[in-house]
């Protein structure tokens, strides 16, 4: 056993082949945590609401990798 982590990513697929047990579905391949068509303001919650979603999924115990995305 390692230590927990959440890979926040726009392509799942990678880190569920090298064993990453928690992911959450980011935004765009050059952008996983953004979105620059936003204002700053929803970009800055938009970014708020992965990082705890990413917390939320870090506190689960998971079997497996597990891909969450906002809702």
């Amino acid at each position: 056993m390692g230590i927990p982590v959440v890979q926040i990513t726009a392509i799942p697929n990678i880190p569920q082949m090298i064993g990453v047990n928690r992911i959450v579905q980011g935004q765009a391949i050059t952008n996983p945590v953004g979105d620059p068509t936003l204002s700053k303001e929803k970009e800055k919650e938009l970014r708020r609401r992965l990082i705890l979603k990413a917390l939320e999924l870090l506190q689960k115990d998971v079997e497996g990798p597990t891909v969450v995305a906002l809702e």
